[in-house]
């Protein structure tokens, strides 16, 4: 059952507050909305009626009577996200507080075009919802990740590398025409920055990496996903300096996924009579410490290294987080903290953590899924 979110403005923000964690009482909802308690408790009996929220047990006392907790209904409703990879796509349905509730991968090629992935992303959200939520339970939303630019205003991937027939395909609206709800579109490495954020809540400013198949960066300021026109974080078209040059996709020579991505090792490998067929054998090439492997990681964590010296200087941010499926080899997380550490300033490195990101491989996911909250609680 597809259905829209019925609350949105201040119904809305308070829904958020308690979806998110940080509400569990009518007392805490007025401190953090600003609200009056009686306008609160207004709508919190609102929400209640309208099945998105239970109110039950005993939460934490802060003096005086402890108050009832409130929680998400069970039957408030699901979320179906995706992850798209070149050859593959994590699907998700998560509740309205951004929990899975089943994550599933399933072989997908990007390159059989838009209308043929988006179709099979769409049975698979209908299959997993046949089986796994209770009847009744409605829809609220679609996102998915997309590994190319996005435009924020159309939702349109504009000029994509290695997705033929993708350029301005209207992904939005090929999922809204099937489930008529609020539709998320996003290039992935923003998904992972907003999915990795929540797992550093003692810092506001990150930079989020992504080193795959391709190589992609999301921007965090103030605690809020920084998307500019669509290409803010864009560091794969960098130019790098390199004995050899190399044509990227995207038509100039030398550009850091040209270098650096899991594609461009892999190229290389598959040159030298190392047979790879994805960017996880790269890795346990590196952990078998075959030389070849592990040169071409290094170096490939230097050069993503000298990209980012500029990026901290420039923004100071206090984290650098690596994900990706090539971050699991210890040798290029390394490399980039030594390119950093070397080139940039020491007051920007001074509280600088370089590290391994947190949210695991389902960070995107998660991603979606809060940046998928707040389009059903605005109606986009």
């Amino acid at each position: 059952m597809n259905q829209r979110l019925p609350v949105q403005g201040a119904q809305g923000d308070l829904l958020r507050l308690v979806a998110t964690g940080r509400a569990e009482s009518r007392a805490e909802l007025a401190r953090l909305s600003g609200l009056a308690a009686s306008s609160v408790s207004l709508r919190v009996e609102e929400l209640i009626d309208a099945g998105l929220l239970a109110e039950e047990g005993s939460g934490t006392s802060r003096g005086g009577r402890r108050p009832r907790r409130l929680r998400l209904s069970s039957g408030a409703g699901v979320l179906a996200v995706a992850d798209l990879g070149s050859h593959h796509v994590r699907l998700g349905l998560l509740d309205l507080s951004g929990a899975p509730l089943v994550i599933e991968e399933r072989g997908c090629e990007i390159a059989d075009g838009p209308q043929a992935t988006l179709d099979a992303i769409a049975d698979a959200f209908d299959e997993l919802l046949a089986e796994h939520v209770p009847p009744g339970t409605p829809l609220r939303g679609v996102g998915t990740g997309i590994p190319g630019p996005v435009d924020p205003a159309t939702l349109r991937v504009v000029t994509p590398s290695r997705m033929p027939g993708w350029n301005d395909f209207p992904v939005a609206d090929h999922l809204a025409a099937r489930y008529d709800l609020p539709v998320l579109v996003e290039n992935d490495a923003n998904l992972m920055a907003a999915g990795e954020a929540r797992w550093w809540p003692e810092r506001e400013n990150l930079m989020v990496v992504k080193a795959g198949t391709g190589i992609g960066c999301g921007v965090v300021v103030n605690g809020r996903l920084h998307r500019g026109r669509g290409a803010a974080g864009d560091i794969s078209h960098v130019r790098v300096l390199s004995d050899d040059s190399i044509l990227c996709a995207c038509g100039h020579p030398d550009c850091l996924e040209a270098h650096a991505s899991g594609a461009a090792l892999m190229s290389v490998l598959r040159g030298s009579g190392i047979e790879v067929a994805r960017t996880a054998d790269v890795v346990t090439l590196v952990n078998d410490a075959v030389p070849e492997a592990t040169s071409l990681v290094r170096t490939a964590g230097r050069r993503i290294g000298e990209v980012l010296t500029v990026l901290v200087n420039f923004f100071n941010p206090d984290v650098v987080a690596v994900g990706g499926s090539l971050s699991a080899a210890e040798p290029l997380i390394t490399s980039i903290r030594a390119a950093v550490w070397e080139r940039c300033l020491p007051l920007a490195t001074r509280d600088l953590e370089i590290a391994p990101a947190r949210a695991g491989r389902d960070a995107a996911l998660l991603g979606a899924g809060a940046l998928l909250l707040d389009a059903a609680l605005t109606g986009r």
